[in-house]
């Protein structure tokens, strides 16, 4: 059994980063997106700040929860004896889950861009997407789609 911690560690800490962060890059596309018309506007950045965007665990946070009570249950029952090692497995749970759950929010954080843009028509709009291409402020750009669907790119 302490031979398979270290592997269950490792495996639940690789797994916890699993957020699909693709669809907050301005370089992906869903597959929705692809072959339907986009309306494009121009305009130029007016202001940059670096942000981070929280990722949808794939698993739906169980996965860091769940192997982190696991994991701590495994190290509280290694403590003790009898009724002491029954708290100690109990209280392995309880702060493994709570530990578990916090590393894989940590995990699923995305750096990227809160960017103002001054539209040509003069409306400015705000858009957070993922840090995947560098940007500046007085660079021009092309805004792409609609509503809650919009990604900048280099014009």
């Amino acid at each position: 059994m302490k031979r398979l911690l270290p592997v269950l560690v490792l495996g639940i800490l690789t797994l916890a980063g699993c957020a699909n962060t693709a669809p907050y890059g301005g370089n992906v596309y869903t597959g929705d997106q692809a072959k339907a018309a986009q309306s494009v506007t121009f305009g130029t950045i007016t202001a940059l700040r670096r942000v981070q965007i929280q990722a949808d665990s794939r698993a739906g946070g169980l996965l860091g929860t769940g192997g982190g009570a696991v994991i701590g249950g495994l190290l509280g029952n290694q403590v003790g004896g009898g009724s002491g090692r029954t708290l100690a497995t109990a209280a392995g749970v309880i702060a493994g889950s709570v530990a578990g759950s916090r590393i894989e929010e940590s995990a699923n954080l995305i750096p990227a861009w809160e960017i103002e843009v001054r539209q040509d028509n003069g409306r400015s709009v705000v858009v957070v997407q993922k840090a995947d291409q560098a940007f500046e402020v007085g660079q021009r750009v092309r805004l792409i789609g609609s509503g809650s669907s919009v990604s900048v790119a280099p014009y």
